[in-house]
């Protein structure tokens, strides 16, 4: 009898620590998503304007000078490493790894100095940061890019699933080259 109380108050206090867990740890005190990246994100961001296809398509009628930037993740030892080609929105670039909740110095200059460059310096222009669908990355690449300033940010939360699911073209993506001095 004693055996199974235990088992079962071991149970619960499993069943406890997993449900109280949920939100436990997943922030660094910054407020950038730490872990589990692929699960539910919010339906906006308080740094970007959260949107559909129909949006994101009416906004590439609207201003040619938008960036499209896939923050896709990728793995890396010295060299990017693809499993499978990636595929996204024609016209977009790819810079992997930039939305995890905390950068290395090397990403962090990596990101920093490409939004430089993609932007010409031009912090009001427009840039849609993207993923995956329930991907945490593009909020967190949001949220940086917003505390350095840029202004004209787009989410586009459904990422290239929704793209992809709605039938329209991709491109093969490749990944913009982390200048590696060591």
């Amino acid at each position: 009898m004693l055996g199974s109380t235990i088992a079962v108050a071991a149970t619960n206090f499993d069943a406890y620590v997993e449900e109280s867990d949920d939100d436990f740890g997943l922030f660094n005190v910054d407020g950038y998503r730490l872990f589990r990246y692929r699960s539910p994100t919010p339906k906006s961001s308080e740094h970007a304007e959260t949107l559909t296809l129909s949006t994101l398509l009416a906004l590439l009628e609207k201003d040619k000078n938008v960036v499209l930037l896939d923050v896709q993740p990728l793995l890396w030892n010295r060299v990017f490493i693809q499993k499978e080609p990636r595929l996204h929105i024609p016209g977009s670039l790819w810079l992997p790894n930039v939305g995890r909740g905390e950068l290395e110095p090397e990403w962090e200059e990596y990101f920093r100095s490409n939004l430089t460059k993609i932007t010409a310096g031009n912090k009001q222009r427009p840039i849609v940061i993207y993923c995956r669908a329930d991907c945490w990355m593009s909020w967190n690449a949001l949220k940086r890019a917003s505390s350095w300033g840029y202004s004209r940010l787009y989410w586009y939360r459904n990422g290239s699933d929704g793209w992809i699911e709605n039938n329209m073209e991709t491109a093969v993506a490749q990944p913009i080259p982390l200048q590696d001095d060591h």
